[in-house]
């Protein structure tokens, strides 16, 4: 069998208000071509197909698509579980229509081990495979909460819960697989946060389930797992050394930390000994670029971005000496008239002057964003009169920034 191992799509992301569904579109399309290029048997997307609970309907549309495209082939199957972004009752609510077409969907932890373990056969309809389907394990579906516990005994029973369902799903293929005529490869699934993961700013993993508690090690997989795939780090990468516990990481770059980044997607071969598994590169669809340094400096970057005909979309980091209160302004000028399209502008110099009346032990962490309005008002000797009206404008705009984006920050 033949297997594509990809996750974290997050359709309907936008990128500090910028619509990425064009990336998307674009990225799907590509990937259901190669899909029909290397004659993929199964498909496996491994959580947050989607960005919110309640995706859009362009959203929603991009993915039915796609599904009924690759699904159609005669003997290919996909298997989409959870991720923390999903909705478990959105992506199970059409799964018994979609196993018509070869598309099973796990949404959320099953009753029964047993549902979550997948026999896949070949042309010959013979068992070729068995598929471990766990999506993303939320608190209430491996934990009981106590009165009084500490957080080490609440890191505990979380690793101990993520166990146990392993062990339990794992077993039950196992079990599958011993009533087969001849041995299959297992495969399994996941959704969460791997100890020793990989992470960079900027890269999009919000609220990571584990990240802020506890880290789960190799040794919570059962050892009949012959390759395991991984979702939630968007970091191509693999686990604990070794080739077969993996995360595919996601296809588009989430922020402008990633913005260098190769992204890629997995294919894997089985049986093998050992199983053949290598990365393929997803194309860049939409290229994120950030500038840094003094005005000097950013206003040539923009120059020659312009002369190769880019159209980038930027983040600046300004750095300079002088203030540049209008720095927006002066950027927006330099770009007019082309495809470059700048989506934030920070300012690091006038940072530096909010920050300038801090005690040496304070950091930009230690305050919100009103405190630090507040200092950029002293820094500039604002007269303290006008000072109520401008910090409740900031406020007006901070309620909306909010309302039109809860995650905003």
């Amino acid at each position: 069998m033949k297997i594509l191992h990809t996750s974290d799509w997050h359709i309907g992301r936008t990128l500090y208000g910028r619509k990425r569904y064009a990336e998307h579109e674009a990225f799907l399309d590509w990937l259901a071509g190669l899909v029909e290029d290397e004659g993929i048997d199964v498909l496996l997307v491994a959580g947050d197909v989607f960005d919110t609970s309640t995706p859009s309907n362009h959203a929603q549309g991009l993915y039915y698509r796609f599904l009924c495209r690759v699904a159609g082939a005669p003997g290919r199957q996909v298997i989409v579980t959870a991720g923390n972004h999903d909705s478990p009752s959105f992506l199970n609510a059409p799964r018994e229509l979609l196993k018509s077409l070869h598309v099973h969907v796990v949404g959320c932890a099953c009753a029964s081990p047993a549902d979550e373990v997948v026999v896949l056969s070949g042309p010959d309809h013979e068992p070729r495979l068995i598929v471990c389907a766990i999506p993303y394990l939320r608190d209430r579906d491996i934990r009981v909460a106590e009165a009084g516990e500490s957080v080490e005994d609440k890191e505990q029973k979380i690793i101990e819960g993520i166990r146990t369902h392993y062990r339990l799903v794992c077993g039950a293929a196992e079990q599958r697989r011993a009533g087969l005529s001849r041995p299959v490869p297992i495969v399994a699934m996941g959704h969460l946060f791997a100890s020793g993961g990989r992470t960079i700013d900027g890269d999009g993993v919000r609220e990571l389930y584990i990240g802020s508690l506890a880290q789960v090690r190799t040794d919570v997989f059962p050892a009949c797992i012959d390759y395991l795939a991984l979702g939630h780090l968007h970091i191509p990468q693999i686990v604990g050394g070794s080739d077969f516990i993996r995360y595919s990481g996601s296809p588009l770059p989430m922020g402008f930390g990633e913005a260098q980044q190769e992204k890629g997607v997995v294919v894997v071969e089985l049986p093998g000994d050992p199983p053949c598994v290598r990365k393929v590169p997803v194309p860049r669809f939409q290229e994120l670029m950030t500038l840094q340094g003094d005005w000097q400096t950013i206003s040539q970057g923009i120059d020659e971005l312009k002369a190769g005909g880019s159209t980038a979309w930027l983040e600046i980091v300004y750095e300079g000496s002088e203030i540049a209160g209008s720095l927006r302004e002066r950027l927006d000028e330099a770009i007019a008239g082309t495809g470059l399209e700048i989506l934030r502008v920070r300012n690091n110099r006038v940072l530096e002057l909010a920050l300038s009346g801090m005690d040496p032990q304070e950091t930009l962490d230690d305050l919100d964003v009103t405190e630090v309005f507040e200092r950029c008002l002293e820094a500039h000797d604002v007269p303290e009169e006008q000072r109520p009206g401008l910090l409740g404008a900031y406020r007006e705009v901070l309620v909306s920034l909010h309302e039109a984006d809860p995650r905003a920050e």
